[in-house]
């Protein structure tokens, strides 16, 4: 490997890399808490905009064919699901933060107020990760002259300060996800013909489920990507043969 190479690596994502060209980058960095909160949660607004607002427009659309009637249903169901998903997201990741506030913050009384007993918690909880005695007491004495109430944290409760999840952060990722993905089934209902709506949305809604289902295990690192396709493309389809099986009940109820 030539020296410009090293100064230059490559960094577009593994999944545009052969297996040769791929290179090991560890996942914890840079604020690896936040991206992965982010990325759950667009994932989880993509999901949910498509099977919910798919799932409402097709029940609709097998009751009535009323264009109008239809895209009313379909602004409300979009409307109201991205304000629910992103306070949803807002109210769980506050939780979360705050949580992790309280954690810091007794952490940091203790280590104020009682530094020898938390040295001695410390060298302990490395003794029982494997190092000895001895390497364990020099270990956790560094440590804490380096920076103590990061140590603790890190090795006693899995916490990083500096890497603490924003809620909005993840409330704006989240409805913006589901918009995105709400808009699939809408333009798919509302744009073709009526005659040819219903099984051109099944379609849209059916591939577009498969795509996120592979990139989400993609871009979580998960090895069973066809298996998490699979399962939100047979999850989606039920969900949508269930609503318009009982849109297509109630229509013919209405009419008759």
């Amino acid at each position: 490997m030539n020296a410009a190479h090293k100064s230059n690596p490559d960094t577009s994502p593994d999944i545009f890399r052969t297996p040769q060209q791929r290179v090991h980058v560890e996942p914890q960095s840079g604020n690896y808490s936040e991206r992965l909160n982010k990325l759950r949660a667009a994932v989880l607004g993509a999901n949910d905009g498509i099977v919910s607002v798919a799932a409402t427009v097709v029940g609709v659309a097998g009751a009535s064919a009323d264009r109008g009637a239809l895209f009313l249903v379909a602004a409300a169901a979009l409307s109201a699901g991205a304000l629910s998903m992103a306070l949803g997201e807002y109210v769980s990741v506050s939780s979360q933060k705050d949580s992790q506030k309280a954690l810091i913050e007794l952490e940091s009384r203790e280590l104020a107020e009682m530094p020898q007993e938390e040295l001695a918690e410390l060298e302990q909880i490395l003794r029982d990760r494997g190092m000895s005695d001895d390497v364990a007491r020099a270990a956790a004495a560094d440590l804490t002259q380096h920076n103590a109430l990061k140590a603790h944290l890190s090795f006693e409760l899995g916490i990083d300060e500096d890497d603490i999840p924003s809620p909005i952060g993840a409330a704006i990722a989240s409805a913006l996800a589901f918009v995105t993905g709400a808009m699939l089934p809408i333009l798919a209902i509302l744009l073709p013909p009526a005659g040819v709506a219903i099984p051109i949305t099944f379609a849209v809604v059916l591939i577009a489920l498969a795509i996120t289902g592979w990139l989400g295990a993609v871009l979580g690192g998960s090895p069973h990507r066809l298996r998490a396709a699979m399962r939100l493309v047979v999850g989606g389809a039920l969900a949508l043969a269930a609503t318009f099986a009982i849109g297509s009940l109630l229509g013919t109820g209405a009419i008759g």
